[in-house]
């Protein structure tokens, strides 16, 4: 979890990227600490530094695993195989050194820790797909009010659902025991609990992440209110869900990838036993390769394969200029795969109503890296969130300022910000959609969001930080993707899409220099159907994104666009692959940030 690899992040004022460029908790940032901060790695144009490897694209060892493995005698890496070995293939395998961590079978791969020299042999191998380090990872993590936002308040009064049989899947840092997490007869709804962290075996919340994310989805706000010193209730989108904790991050909010990989398996094994329907990931790191080849790309997949619909922080990088894209381009993974929701994070002002809400400046920003695909797909509160406090952890210690206090004694709740904070409610919200039709598929849970996500923000808004920083910001679709999560408008709304619901591509045309939204058809569970597709009339791009904002022929980028205006065309050269211009950064998101004005 701890091992270092050269993600290439530049590290400055632009944010305190995690040292080994793996997963963390994408918390929001308690406002803070570091998740998901990382700028635009140059993995593609990264040089081989180890001989005995293919050039080129043919290459089956990641760009940062050849970096990596030159620092060291061995290495642990995640291989994907055509085919899954046998048992007798691994031990040979183990008995010229390789020592087996862990069998990925939804991947078709496996964890090990092999000698360097090893690794030619492991590219040479037919039966070898892709070879990846074990990438650490960590947290995407912000509180206002977002009932009235996400128009969650009129369909609790309309209509009766509040999550009850269904299971979410938490893959976070833990979740920690809550009054706010039982059920009427007092009993947890913490219905299961499993540590893929090393050495560490209890499910309890360390790092004070998981379960903060898990009030959100499913609180009920029973130890807050008037009754208990409190001036609000503090209750979740989904508060009669059943909660499968899943802990794969530490006390210090670091993972690997085969962590969340196991993880990811694990909920798929346990869909049927405690009819798990939707997977809650605020956590990230970041792209180092195409989705086609990222092993957590491909675990997510599956899940989606296997009926489960897969919710995932967009990133807190939204202020990152540092390769002068203005914050576009930064989606982590797994928000860059096409099959699963990313969510951005909004801030809503503390009003009562949506319509001044606003885009969070550190919300990150498509297209995302090697694939450009179109993201986020929706965005969520994710602003100063009021949620459940993990007393004692490491979070809680370090940054006792957002205790959440009543008029006297001690306090249950914790304030938080980021896209760590925005994922759960849409996870809360899917959980109430599958409650009242439990034949939707993940597809049409996410085509019914992003048609119905309302789309009326402002074309440019601004905001400041806490040392005074200004941030401009402006509508477009890599930056609020098909728009703002509307409850009750997708509980209302009972269209069923008939195909895959794919983030289209932005391709760019080199002879009259657009760039334009295609079908994305390349994923490995495959679907010739997609949903948005130009010949849909329920579903065409116009519908779901918005008639003054994309139509399926219109330009994305270019002098007279609403999509990416003039202010942000510097970036345009780095995220298609030329030469960037140098950039002056911008105040991070950082450890101690209470989110922003």
């Amino acid at each position: 979890m701890n091992r270092k690899i050269s993600p290439q992040i530049p590290e400055g004022r632009e944010g305190r990227p995690n040292k080994s460029g793996g997963f963390s908790a994408a918390w929001g940032r308690i406002l803070g600490m570091v998740l998901l901060c990382w700028s635009l790695p140059a993995v593609a144009g990264s040089r081989p530094i180890l001989a005995g490897y293919a050039q080129g694209p043919a290459s089956k060892m990641s760009a940062d695993l050849r970096q990596h493995a030159s620092s060291g005698t061995m290495v642990t890496v995640i291989v994907q195989f055509k085919q899954m070995p046998n048992s007798a293939t691994l031990a040979g395998m183990q008995g010229r050194g390789a020592a087996l961590r862990n069998r990925l079978h939804t991947i078709r791969a496996v964890t090990m820790r092999v000698p360097v020299s090893m690794l030619p042999e492991l590219e040479n191998n037919p039966n070898v797909a892709y070879v990846t380090p074990d990438r650490p990872v960590s947290m995407t993590w912000a509180n206002e009010d977002y009932t009235a936002a996400v128009e969650a308040d009129v369909a609790a009064a309309q209509f009766a659902q509040d999550g009850t049989g269904v299971g979410v899947a938490i893959i976070d840092s833990g979740v920690s025991d809550h009054l706010d997490l039982h059920n009427a007869a007092g009993a947890s709804r913490v219905v299961y609990n499993q540590s893929f962290v090393a050495g560490d075996a209890s499910g309890a919340d360390k790092f004070g992440h998981g379960t903060h994310v898990a009030g959100l989805i499913g609180g009920t706000g029973r130890a807050s209110g008037a009754s208990n010193g409190y001036s609000a209730i503090y209750d979740g989108m989904a508060p009669n869900v059943n909660i499968i904790n899943l802990r794969v991050l530490d006390q210090n909010g670091s993972g690997t990838d085969s962590q969340v990989i196991a993880a990811i398996q694990q909920a798929i094994a346990l869909k049927n036993t405690y009819n798990i329907r939707v997977i809650n990931m605020s956590l990230g790191r970041p792209v180092f390769e195409s989705y086609t080849l990222d092993p957590v790309c491909q675990a997510v997949e599956s899940a989606w394969q296997a009926g489960i619909v897969v919710v995932v922080a967009a990133g807190n990088n939204g202020r990152d200029n540092s390769m002068g894209t203005h914050g576009f381009a930064t989606i982590g993974v797994p928000g860059n795969d096409p099959a699963v929701i990313t969510v951005g994070a909004t801030r809503t002002m503390g009003s009562a109503t949506r319509v001044d809400d606003s885009i969070a400046s550190y919300s990150s920003k498509g297209p995302t890296l090697v694939d450009h695909l179109v993201k986020p797909d929706l965005v969520a509160p994710g602003n100063r969130l009021v949620s459940l406090r993990s007393a004692g952890s490491t979070l809680d210690t370090k940054y006792p300022v957002y205790e959440v206090n009543p008029v006297s004694g001690v306090g249950k709740y914790y304030r938080m910000s980021g896209t760590s904070m925005a994922t759960p409610l849409v996870s809360g919200a899917v959980a109430l959609m599958l409650q009242k039709d439990p034949s939707l598929t993940p597809d049409q849970v996410k085509a019914r969001l992003m048609k119905t996500a309302w789309k009326g923000f402002n074309p440019y808004t601004q905001s400041s930080d806490n040392y005074g920083n200004v941030y401009s910001n402006q509508y477009d679709i890599f930056t609020y993707g098909a728009g703002y999560l509307d409850v009750d408008a997708a509980l209302n709304n009972t269209d069923l899409a008939a195909g895959v619901a794919l983030s289209p591509t932005a391709v760019y045309n080199a002879t009259n220099g657009t760039v334009s939204l295609v079908n994305t058809t390349s994923v490995v569970w495959g679907g010739s159907s997609v949903v948005w597709g130009a010949n849909s009339v329920v579903w065409g791009n116009s519908v779901v994104w918005g008639s003054n904002t994309i139509t399926s022929n219109s330009v994305v980028w270019g002098s007279t666009s609403v999509v990416w205006g003039a202010s942000s065309v510097s970036g345009f050269s780095v995220v298609w692959g030329a030469t960037s211009t140098t950039a002056s950064p911008m105040s991070a998101f950082s450890d101690g940030d209470d989110g922003e004005n």
